[in-house]
């Protein structure tokens, strides 16, 4: 859908990034082959799903049916930027290699397909199935740009389209929109759940300064229930993409319900940021716990603090036999998102991630972390333990471990309130670095020097910082690297940090930097990852 178009730098006087060498290694030159500058297409991530061609944003209408998942997003086919939505179509059977199809839904008179949501209909309430084929039902905006333009408040409806080849290919509803405009500007991205306990199918639904929840018993007739968001949480921005689930708090038998709500701009680090909510619901109305009512523009709750995640929305229909929640975004942000240096094709998703529901201290976080399926894709295999970092300590280098697809895991125990810094360097002196200030207790990521940047001013101008919401002296880490973009997933994944890069070469070396203290890595395993199974 169209959106509308802090930081402290952690000093590292310690080093000169650009000409160290790893003191900690054997002594003598290393030959470095010559690498041409990246273009275009050697920016396309080895596993995140992007399209083929042109432009992609939000993930829309998720869900799982019959051993494969699906993922619907907002594309426009006709150019790698914004323009008509449409909405694009791929499969996978894990989540991690997808296989794009043909565009499921297109704009018609009524307006652009923007974003929205999908449901398996298993028993049929829309009756749309026949001889015996389980209805899919997608519930979606139609945005009437004409309308828009003419200033009419009432451009955005809510409409169903369904399926009965399990997605491949849909039929509008002949009797849409199945939810008028009130008279509101910025009404919004429906996500429709199966509220089991109270019978009733359940949407949440989007508007520029809150949530709106609506109830159907056929996906047909929507009933507005109540309104959250008001004077609650961050509101620098537009609220979009929101997402209503119950979760059971890990470890216990105790279930809240989650509201995921993004908005632009306004997020922690400026720009697209997504923030939750932990509450209950009564089957009418949504009420925080106490602690979730921060007007903070710093308050902890986000689902991810980098810059490069948003709009992210979870699967429907996963077996109970499963049990995730299991959540995917759009890795990019409206600062930038029409400007990066990828002609032929722009944006990716992140990697599928689960979520999960932990109390501690009274207070009840999110936390996420990559899914387990990505663990088959693992390779070679390097674990090494006890590193005393010291000066600029490579730890990785790519005759090694290929830094465009890898997987590192690190614990560093006994944490000093000192700096602690990590980078990925190149030949070509690019470097991305990531330092943790335990007395302070947040990071700092700084990629003003990591690659392409010129396209846009806002992209590098300031570092972007995250709090380490855990309280501990043992820090662990899973890094998910690809070619312009990695995943951070620090003290399991209660800080969570997605950024994108542009380096000019591939990363050559991965290491430890230390700050006024030498430290200890008590241990490292990192994978390269083969996704040519």
């Amino acid at each position: 859908m169209k959106k509308l178009p802090v930081i402290i730098y952690l000093a590292l006087t310690m080093v000169t990034f650009t000409s160290c060498k790893n003191e900690n290694k054997e002594s003598g030159e290393k030959e470095v082959a010559e690498v041409k500058v990246q273009q275009d297409e050697d920016f396309r991530p080895n596993f995140h799903f992007t399209p083929k061609e042109n432009w992609m944003n939000d993930p829309n209408g998720m869900f799982f049916l019959d051993g494969t998942y699906h993922l619907y997003f907002q594309y426009y086919p006709e150019d790698n930027v914004w323009g008509p939505m449409h909405w694009g179509h791929a499969t996978s059977k894990d989540m991690i290699n997808w296989e794009e199809q043909p565009i499921a839904l297109f704009p018609d008179e009524k307006g652009y397909i923007f974003s929205g949501s999908a449901v398996v209909d298993k028993n049929n309430t829309s009756g749309f199935g026949k001889d015996g084929k389980t209805p899919v039902v997608a519930i979606f905006t139609y945005h009437d740009a004409t309308a828009a333009e003419e200033g009419k408040e009432d451009y955005q409806s809510q409409a169903i389209a369904y399926s009965l080849d399990e997605g491949q290919t849909w039929t509008k509803y002949e009797g849409n929109p199945v939810l008028p405009n009130p008279g509101m500007i910025d009404f919004r991205d429906p996500k429709v759940i199966w509220d089991k306990k109270n019978n009733q199918w359940l949407m949440a639904l989007a508007t520029r300064e809150k949530s709106l929840f609506y109830s159907s018993p056929n996906l047909k007739d929507w009933k507005k229930l109540s309104e959250f968001g008001e004077n609650t949480g961050a509101h620098d921005g537009v609220w979009e993409c929101p997402d209503l689930f119950p979760m059971t708090v890990e470890g216990t038998n105790e279930t809240r319900w989650v509201l995921i709500q993004s908005l632009n701009p306004g997020g922690y680090n400026g720009g697209s940021g997504t923030q939750y909510f932990v509450g209950d619901w009564d089957g009418k109305k949504f009420t925080p716990v106490e602690g979730m009512k921060s007007l903070e523009e710093k308050h902890p709750f986000w689902i991810d603090f980098g810059r490069d995640n948003y709009a992210g929305v979870t699967w429907s229909n996963i077996p109970d036999e499963d049990g995730r929640k299991l959540f995917l975004g759009w890795m990019s942000n409206w600062l930038y998102g029409q400007e990066v240096p990828t002609e032929t094709w722009r944006s990716a998703m992140t990697i599928a991630r689960e979520l999960k529901l932990i109390k501690e201290d009274g207070k009840y976080l999110i936390t996420s972390e990559p899914v387990k399926e990505l663990e088959k894709y693992r390779e070679e295999s390097i674990t090494k333990k006890d590193l005393a970092v010291s000066g600029n300590y490579v730890v990785l280098d790519s005759s090694e471990i290929d830094l465009a697809k890898a997987e590192i895991r690190f614990k560093i125990e006994d944490l000093k309130k000192t700096t602690y810094n990590f980078r990925l360097s190149n030949s070509s002196g690019e470097e991305f670095i990531v330092s943790y200030d335990h007395a302070q207790k947040q990071f700092t990521v700084n990629r003003s020097h990591a690659g392409k940047n010129d396209f846009s001013e806002k992209f590098a101008a300031d570092n972007s910082t995250a709090p380490r919401i855990a309280d501990s002296d043992e820090l662990n880490a899973i890094l998910l690297i690809d070619k312009t973009s990695i995943e951070m997933f620090f003290d399991d994944g209660k800080t969570v940090i997605t950024e994108i890069f542009f380096p000019s070469q591939p990363w050559d070396e991965f290491s430890f930097t230390s700050g006024i203290e030498n430290f200890q890595v008590s241990s490292l395993e990192a994978f390269e990852l083969n996704f040519d199974q």
